[in-house]
């Protein structure tokens, strides 16, 4: 098997993800999944695909993440770990799809308007 490359992304972070077979090591920015997200919330949805397809030890995964905040990140790498998994085997979308995880989250966060404090709040209003 060769190296598949698929990127994903959430809010303003893009993950690129790099799967080859191997024994179930995640690279992220170079250092392991455990230092780069430190809580377990966030190491359960980078792992959630893997684990759905029983893929947990079959894949060496490497990662390439930038912009966003960690929240942001985790879920840019979970769609792009989705991604790939599905090019690999066509029936881990069946597994996937259900659960949502194919599905690029479209949420981003409102522009600020002009004339206004932030994007929906505005400045107090003085009658006299």
């Amino acid at each position: 098997m060769e190296v598949i490359h698929k990127i994903g992304r959430r809010k303003t972070a893009v993950a690129r993800v790099y799967v080859s077979e191997g024994k179930g090591n995640i690279t992220i920015n170079k250092k392991d999944m455990e230092s780069y997200f430190k809580t377990p919330t966030l190491q359960y949805k980078v792992k959630q695909p893997l684990t759905l397809t029983d893929n947990a030890e079959s894949f060496d995964i490497k990662v390439n993440v930038y912009g966003g905040g960690t929240t942001g990140q985790a879920e840019a790498v979970r769609l792009a770990i989705s991604r790939a998994l599905c090019e690999v085997d066509a029936e881990n979308r069946g597994t996937l799809k259900p659960e949502g995880l194919l599905t690029r989250d479209p949420r981003m966060v409102e522009r600020k308007k002009f004339g206004q404090k932030k994007a929906r709040k505005k400045f107090q209003f003085s009658k006299r």
